[in-house]
């Protein structure tokens, strides 16, 4: 079968020290310390062998998400841009859906024939940290598309327990092709689904919520934040198709903080204008530019505010712990989606019709143009680009 494999040089940069696990497995926790000169490639692979508890699907649509342009794009030096946990050679591609092919002799949860997506983050279960709950800080982690072979090929294998049905999704979508397009979405959206209401715990109807960055996780953010009763949600984009998406998926005021600040207004001093000086009572962090975005978000966050922090970034950031402390507010780590029925919950909102992400597709490549996808991806206009084998 058809696959866009992505390979780099093992070159851990001076000073990086590898752990022992590290160097044995060649799974590494930040790639962009690690791998070099990445290059994604076109190749026949032989489709996957089921265990008894895996299942074949066969990939109707996976988008180009931020992270898989960041593993192919690279710093001065030649290292990779995405500072997460990695393994190569590896298939990219972790937003994704499609259909049952084939399951192995102990698979229950689905048949051939069903309609799925994916989680990404492939918890154990095992570890002390999923037995309690934390099922995104596994120790044992493995990431589809990253560390396991993903979306970017026609067939995938991945283990039951990870897929859900996303029939219901016909209801909203009336055809398949536009339905399996929307679930390989539920994946972008769990994220923010995750950061906003379960590790930061939502906000009161009628509230103000800033979105910084306006790619697939911060468009979902947006719908997400109106679904919930966001009295007004705030946006700042750079690039200017992403802001006219923005508007399109729900945004009330949108903004070019390059712009504002160039016209003397700094971000955050508008975020106070449109909200009567009350500011924020939550700001999300989905553009990963944390020593440009923190600052403005510490200087308008309303009091009990929350900040949930998305983006991902190898750089570090000043942070004033004073606003945090005087306005009795709160930064929110969050990585992954798995757990608290954040996936089937987002499906729900999908069928019911009260978001809608496939408005945020803007190009759609087949397979064998990934690499012209990618190009087009570099220049981060599209909201969106997916791949449809």
């Amino acid at each position: 079968m058809r696959a866009a494999v992505l390979k780099a040089e093992w070159s851990p940069r001076p000073g990086y020290k590898l752990t022992e696990e590290e160097s044995r497995t060649r799974k590494v926790k930040m790639g962009s310390r690690v791998w070099r000169n990445p290059k994604l490639e076109l190749e026949d692979i032989p489709v996957p062998e089921l265990g008894p508890y895996e299942v074949l699907v066969r990939v109707k649509a996976c988008g180009i998400c931020g992270s898989d342009i960041h593993m192919v794009e690279t710093d001065g030096e030649g290292y990779m841009l995405y500072p997460g946990l990695t393994k190569l050679p590896v298939v990219p591609g972790h937003e994704l859906s499609g259909v049952v092919e084939k399951i192995g002799s102990k698979v229950t949860a689905v048949k051939p024939g069903d309609m799925v997506m994916s989680e990404e983050m492939l918890w154990c279960g095992r570890c002390y940290y999923c037995r309690s709950g934390f099922l995104n800080q596994c120790v044992n982690l493995e990431e589809l598309g990253f560390t396991l072979n993903g979306g970017f090929e026609e067939y995938f294998k991945v283990d039951e327990k990870y897929l859900w049905k996303i029939d219901s999704l016909l209801n909203a979508y009336k055809t398949e092709d536009a339905a399996y397009e929307a679930g390989s979405l539920v994946e972008p959206t769990a994220v923010s689904y995750n950061a906003m209401f379960i590790r930061a715990g939502g906000f009161k109807p009628g509230a103000y919520v800033v979105v910084w960055g306006t790619g697939p996780i911060g468009l979902a953010a947006i719908q997400l934040a109106k679904a919930a009763g966001a009295a007004r949600v705030i946006a700042f984009e750079v690039i200017k198709d992403r802001r006219e998406i923005a508007k399109l998926v729900g945004a009330d005021y949108v903004f070019d903080p390059v712009e504002l600040t160039n016209n003397g207004v700094r971000p955050y001093e508008k975020v106070l204008e449109l909200t009567d000086g009350m500011g924020a009572d939550m700001h999300v962090e989905a553009a990963g530019a944390p020593d440009k975005t923190l600052p403005e978000m510490e200087r308008s966050l309303a009091v009990g505010g929350k900040i949930a922090w998305i983006g991902r970034a190898d750089r570090e950031a000043p942070l004033f712990a004073e606003y945090l402390q005087v306005r009795w507010s709160q930064i929110y780590g969050s990585q992954g989606h798995s757990g608290n029925e954040v996936f089937p919950r987002v499906i729900r909102l999908m069928a019911s019709g009260r978001i809608d992400m496939r408005k945020i597709i803007t190009a759609r490549f087949k397979l064998d143009e990934i690499n012209k996808a990618f190009e087009k991806a570099h220049k981060r206009i599209d909201a969106k680009i997916t791949i449809k084998p």
